[in-house]
C-alpha cells in the first residue's frame, strides 16, 4: 500500500532529510513507485506538487528537495496503486475548497465495494481514495452548512464518517485545512512530538525515540505542533 508523511508545526518548517528518506521509499528502498505528491499548506495558502512518476525518477522531487519550501502543514504521499490508473489525476494529495479554505488529503489503504452516492464534491480521477475524500468533505459541508465548526467538533464529525468508510477496508489518512492536521489510523500510523512540531508517518522516518503508534480506529488532531485536546 501507499505511504504517508505529515508535518504540523507551530512555525513554518520543512521536512528536511525526512523527505529524502521518504522519497527513497518511492521505488528504491520500497515498492511505492506509482506516483508521489506533496502539499505545503499554511492558512488559506496551499502549494501542491504531484507527479505520476516514481519519486526516485521525478525531476519534480529533485526540485522540491532543493527548494527548501516551508509551511505549517505538509502532507506527502508515495503511491502503490491498488485502485485507479497510474495517472496524474490519481496522485495524492487531493485538494478541494470548503468554507473558504483549501483542504488537502492523502490516503493509505484499499476500500472494497466503496461507491458512495455523488455529493457536493465529485472525484476527478478513479481512485477509492479521492472518492473517500469527496465523501468526507460532502458530509462536513452538509452537517455544517453555516461554516467551519470548532476543531473538537470537526474532529468528532470526521471520526464518525471515518468509521463508516473504514468498514470498507483500510483507511489510514492525513487531512489538513491549513491550520489543523487530522490523522486517522486503520492499521499503521505513527506520530512524534518534538519542539513545536508534530510528525506523522506510516512508518517512522528516523531511528530516534519518541514515535508513538496510533491505535486502530483512532483519529487525532494536531495544531501548532501539538496534540489538540
Amino acid at each position: 500500500m501507499c505511504q504517508l508523511l505529515g508535518l504540523n508545526s507551530s512555525v513554518p518548517a520543512g521536512l528536511g532529510p525526512f523527505f529524502d528518506v521518504f522519497a527513497e521509499r518511492g521505488g528504491r528502498t520500497d515498492e511505492h513507485k506509482d506516483g508521489w505528491g506533496i502539499a505545503f499548506h499554511s492558512g488559506k495558502r496551499c502549494r501542491l506538487y504531484t507527479d505520476h512518476r516514481a519519486a526516485i525518477d521525478s525531476p519534480l522531487a529533485v526540485r522540491v528537495r532543493r527548494g527548501a519550501l516551508r509551511a505549517r502543514n505538509i502532507l506527502a504521499h508515495i503511491r502503490k496503486a491498488t485502485q485507479g490508473r497510474i495517472a496524474i489525476e490519481n496522485v495524492h494529495p487531493f485538494a478541494r475548497q470548503l468554507w473558504g479554505r483549501t483542504w488537502c488529503f492523502a490516503h493509505n489503504g484499499d476500500l472494497k465495494e466503496f461507491a458512495p452516492a455523488p455529493g457536493r464534491f465529485v472525484p476527478q480521477g478513479d481512485t477509492d481514495s479521492e472518492a473517500a475524500f469527496c465523501l468526507l468533505l460532502s458530509r462536513l459541508a452538509a452537517r455544517f452548512p453555516h461554516g467551519e465548526p470548532a476543531t473538537s467538533v470537526l474532529r468528532d464529525a470526521l471520526a464518525e464518517v471515518a468509521v463508516e468508510i473504514a468498514a470498507h477496508g483500510t483507511f489510514n489518512f492525513i487531512l489538513s485545512n491549513g491550520e489543523t492536521l487530522f490523522a486517522h489510523c486503520s492499521t499503521h500510523l505513527h506520530y512524534r512530538l518534538d519542539d513545536g512540531r508534530a510528525m506523522i508517518a506510516t512508518q517512522p522516518v528516523d531511528t530516534r525515540d519518541g514515535w508513538v503508534a496510533f491505535a486502530a480506529g483512532e483519529l487525532k488532531a494536531f495544531g501548532s505542533g501539538a496534540l489538540h485536546p
